[in-house]
């Protein structure tokens, strides 16, 4: 369970983006969150993902209390139980692709036997063995997903996964993220600007200055 208490976060020009936020999310519950540009979509995930540290309030996955860990205890927390998929790709470029696919893998010493499978999940079947700059940036996207699902994570936070995706590939990339959450019971946390890729979760939400209120994910955000 992630539980959000609370949550305040401002910058140091006096400007808050998230006030006294509050919400729930159960195990296996997959959401996704849609509001206009500053509104402190990308900040929230930084915060959960215990990134960034509120100005008040609690944060707490599993129990674990996840803002007021220090800084080796929050990468663990990361390393183990997080997944990630952010716009930027973070994808290492001296490595091969399977070697990006497998760090989480080994970061947490386990098999790295799945590479293989993951690697088809998200066609790059046979591209192990490719470097990062063979690649298209919708194929880097895909290598940062499969990175992101390959340990089972507790907890998936996806920033515009797809936008350098075609709408074909989108939709592909955006069932497996859900199928991985739903199969390993996980959570995940989906923000977004298109409606289609929020569609594909289990419910919409808009996150504005006043929290994050239900809506329909055909209707504007």
């Amino acid at each position: 369970m992630l539980e959000l208490r609370n949550i305040t976060k401002g910058y140091a020009e006096g400007r808050k983006v998230l006030t006294n936020l509050s919400y729930t999310l159960s195990t296996g519950e997959y959401v996704a969150i849609m509001g206009e540009s500053g509104v402190g979509k990308s900040t929230l995930l930084n915060l959960i993902a215990g990134l960034d540290k509120p100005d008040a309030g609690e944060i707490l996955i599993n129990g674990t209390a996840v803002s007021s860990l220090d800084d080796d205890a929050a990468t663990r927390l990361r390393r183990e139980q997080f997944g990630f998929i952010f716009q930027a790709f973070h994808v290492l470029p001296h490595l091969t692709l399977a070697q990006n696919i497998a760090l989480p893998l080994l970061l947490n010493n386990q098999t790295t036997q799945r590479v293989v499978q993951m690697l088809g999940q998200v066609g790059l079947q046979g591209r192990g063995d490719d470097f990062p700059r063979q690649l298209s940036g919708g194929e880097l996207q895909r290598v940062a997903i499969a990175r992101a699902l390959i340990h089972r994570p507790s907890l998936v936070l996806a920033d515009e996964p797809t936008g350098n995706l075609d709408p074909d590939t989108a939709h592909e990339i955006l069932q497996l993220m859900r199928n991985e959450i739903k199969t390993n019971g996980a959570m995940g946390i989906l923000v977004t600007h298109s409606h289609a890729a929020a569609a594909t979760a289990d419910r919409v939400l808009q996150l504005t200055k006043a929290g994050l209120r239900p809506i329909n994910p055909g209707s504007s955000a």
